[in-house]
This record gives C-alpha cells, sequence and structure tokens, in this order.
C-alpha cells in the first residue's frame, strides 16, 4: 500500500464507519494522546522503566503495542493530512530532497556516529 492509497482507504473509512472526521483541532490532540502511548511503550521496552502490572503488553515485550501505537499514529496523521487537503506522498518527496540536499555530507564525518 502506497501512502496515497493509505489517504484514500482512511477517507473511504471515515465517510463508510467515521461519519465525519473530527475536527482538525481534536485529531490533533489525538495525535498528540497517541505519540504519548508510543513513548510509553518505548521507555518500557528500550528505556529505563519496568513494565506495570497493568500494561496491556504481551509476551514479545511490548512488540506488538509498539506497531499498533505507530499504526495508530499513522492513521491520525493521514485523517489529519486528508482534512487539510495535503498530499502526504508528494510532501514526503519534498522532504526527502530537502533532507538529502541539506544533509547529504552532514552526518558521514559524525564521530559519535561511527559504530
Amino acid at each position: 500500500m502506497t501512502i496515497r492509497e493509505a489517504q484514500t482507504i482512511v477517507n473511504q473509512w471515515i465517510k463508510e464507519y467515521g461519519v465525519r472526521y473530527f475536527s482538525e483541532l481534536t485529531n490533533m490532540a489525538v495525535l498528540t494522546e497517541e505519540v504519548g502511548e508510543l513513548a510509553r511503550v518505548m521507555a518500557r521496552r528500550y528505556g529505563d522503566q519496568s513494565w506495570k502490572a497493568t500494561d496491556p503488553r504481551s509476551e514479545d515485550n511490548g512488540q506488538q503495542a509498539l506497531g499498533e501505537e505507530m499504526a495508530d499514529i499513522l492513521w491520525v496523521l493521514l485523517c489529519l493530512a486528508n482534512q487539510t487537503g495535503i498530499d502526504l506522498t508528494e510532501e514526503l518527496e519534498k522532504s526527502i530532497e530537502k533532507k538529502t540536499n541539506r544533509d547529504s555530507l552532514r552526518h558521514i564525518g559524525n564521530p559519535k556516529l561511527k559504530a
């Protein structure tokens, strides 16, 4: 599935099941909430925090939750793009070009990144 196809699928889902998009501001708040949920999983899986007994996690030490939270973030981001008229494929292509032009040599000489 391409990003453009994902935007179309999300839009169709909203029309069929979601009644309508939440407001842009509400979706921004939901996006922030979802990023916080991803941060919680990351802090427990890769950081110093321990899992709580109440954390919904599987035997895979949160791997499933990690993917679910990333997908939730992508969903809301696709909603925001749709409702604001942004073609994320086009914008990602521009972002890659910008970063390549600006940073193509920037990280190569960074001793902190050498293995």
